[in-house]
């Protein structure tokens, strides 16, 4: 926009210097032309310093988006790794209560296995005791009969030796 108006200036006062004296006229053509060398140099800067800035600024928002991407990467794997961990000192709270009931159990497991045994051991200790108890009577049968053979014995022999008589 100012470009153009410089432009537009200057075409007016090219215009106006070929319309005066000769004399006059050769000076002001001569500073008009070294105004338009002037602002073609300008042109020329300012077109390389809008490049320059532009690709500074196209530069600067690929390095702002940039670092906006790895901070926004940076915080979505810090989230990650915070989920990560919490997940994993839940399984590590799991696996330490699970250890816990296995070895309460362990423990049950062994407890009752010892009462079994002395349970065993009474019954067999029992068993025994009512086995020899029970042989007992049997076998004071067979003295008591083999008693009650005799005095059977004897008792036949005063029979019949009374009917002998």
């Amino acid at each position: 926009m100012m470009q153009s108006l410089w432009c537009c200036i200057i075409r007016k006062m090219d215009l106006e210097a070929r319309s005066l004296q000769p004399n006059v006229k050769a000076v002001l053509l001569a500073k008009l032309r070294e105004y338009k060398s002037d602002l073609n140099n300008l042109k020329s800067e300012h077109k390389r310093l809008a490049s320059a800035n532009s690709n500074q600024a196209a530069r600067d928002d690929l390095l702002e988006s940039g670092m906006a991407d790895a901070m926004s990467v940076s915080a979505n794997q810090r989230g990650r790794l915070m989920m990560s961990t919490e997940r994993l000192n839940e399984s590590s709270d799991r696996i330490k209560e699970s250890r816990r009931t296995m070895l309460e159990t362990e423990e049950l497991g062994v407890s009752i296995l010892q009462d079994l045994h002395q349970q065993r051991q009474s019954l067999l200790h029992a068993n025994d005791t009512v086995f020899l108890l029970l042989k007992v009577p049997y076998r004071l049968h067979l003295l008591t009969g083999k008693f009650e053979g005799k005095d059977e014995r004897k008792r036949l022999m005063r029979k019949g030796g009374r009917k002998n008589k």
